[in-house]
């Protein structure tokens, strides 16, 4: 006879998520790290999201903390990994991403270069290589550089590729950002402070500190647990589109781990021991998450904590979530800045919504209001909802 699955009901999941998650006044964290270690890794496509999305999660929010674990104690560390994604991570897991992740995807970029390298300006492996040297020794020199004063130093970057030949929006860009991406992606290099605020998209860059290298099935084992002790209870697809793994690593990668068979309300999943007992339900709070949030981004299945009818006006097309605003584990609405700074909140339901939910997202309004300060954010990836709050008034 075959045993009978525990069910984890969607409350259970979604008081987990409030906890593990840090969404709730009690649960905030003191430090950058402590965000990082309890979210696994944090979207940084956008350079705002990285800090809205610590900040959502502080007891006390603050660029000078962030920037500290980012630039000065590198404890925390950009790195192109999951879904070929921007990403940043806790230093002590770098290594288990490298390997589960970041090495297969950087391969790509450096095959994918190099293709492009020979088919236009006849360039090699050898010469690729002799680049990266003088690249290497232009950092070592500096210290820290930016994309122009390397092209300086480097002329090799000087060369130019023509994008979409005899397209309207043909374009002629030198070589300095493919060399300094694949490079970064394996983990050479790694991008230092912005340019600017903590808002610019241009970063100096400066040479890395190797980590250990693990083997590739070792390391997407320990991923996974990583990731079901973050955001489990998950299904096989959760953690597949989560990582950008094939379903055959995924099935072997949740096998090592010690997760158990359970009965979601839409089907199988995997979960840890420790998620089995329903937790204490935490109380009620409000949460502002930023686009690209590692909470709304955790999971392929999302019914559970969103209503499907209110993802087209919170996701894009490519399916990059914007704004969101969240009450008692639930996403309920979303929220965009003006140009003139006012942050600007929009309810999807009115289910469940009352006076406290009301006050309470007032509260992480002005929260949110105070850290931007004379700030303006705009997400990369432009949402319908975001849209409309940002030129609303």
């Amino acid at each position: 006879m075959t045993p009978t699955r525990p069910k984890i009901t969607d409350e259970h999941r979604r008081s987990l998520l409030t906890t593990r998650h840090l969404l709730t006044p009690s649960t905030r964290a003191a430090t950058p790290e402590q965000v990082a270690d309890a979210l696994l890794a944090l979207h940084a496509t956008d350079a705002a999201s990285v800090h809205l999305s610590l900040a959502a999660r502080l007891t006390a929010p603050s660029l000078a903390e962030a920037e500290r674990a980012l630039y000065t104690d590198r404890t925390l560390l950009r790195m192109l990994c999951m879904r070929r994604t921007m990403f940043v991570v806790p230093r002590a897991l770098a290594p288990v991403v490298d390997a589960a992740s970041a090495r297969a995807i950087a391969a790509r970029e450096r095959r994918d270069f190099l293709k492009v390298l020979h088919e236009q300006l006849g360039h090699d492996a050898r010469w690729l290589s002799a680049t990266e040297r003088d690249v290497l020794a232009a950092l070592a020199q500096r210290g820290e550089a930016t994309a122009v004063q390397l092209a300086d130093a480097v002329p090799q970057l000087r060369e130019q590729l023509v994008m979409a030949p005899g397209k309207p929006y043909e374009s002629r860009p030198r070589l300095t950002s493919r060399v300094l991406s694949v490079m970064a992606a394996e983990g050479r290099i790694r991008r230092g402070r912005p340019l600017g605020t903590w808002l610019s998209s241009q970063f100096r860059w400066t040479t890395a500190e190797p980590h250990p290298e693990l083997p590739a099935a070792r390391a997407r084992a320990e991923l996974a647990a990583a990731y079901l002790s973050a955001f489990g209870p998950v299904t096989t697809e959760d953690l597949k589109w989560w990582t950008g793994w094939t379903l055959t690593d995924t099935r072997k990668a949740l096998a090592a781990t010690d997760a158990v068979e359970v009965d979601l309300a839409h089907g199988p999943g995997h979960a840890l021991p420790s998620h089995l007992e329903a937790p204490a339900v935490p109380p009620p709070a409000a949460a502002l998450l930023p686009a690209l949030d590692p909470t709304p981004m955790g999971w392929r299945h999302r019914d559970w904590y969103l209503d499907p009818a209110h993802a087209p006006e919170l996701f894009d097309r490519y399916g990059n979530v914007g704004p969101t605003i969240w009450w008692d584990g639930r996403i309920i609405g979303g929220w965009g800045q003006r140009p003139d700074g006012e942050i600007v909140t929009h309810l999807l339901t009115e289910t469940g919504i009352g006076r406290e939910a009301r006050t309470a997202i007032a509260a992480e309004t002005a929260r949110l209001t105070a850290f931007i300060g004379e700030a303006r954010t705009r997400p990369s990836f432009r949402t319908p909802l975001e849209q409309r709050l940002a030129h609303q008034g």
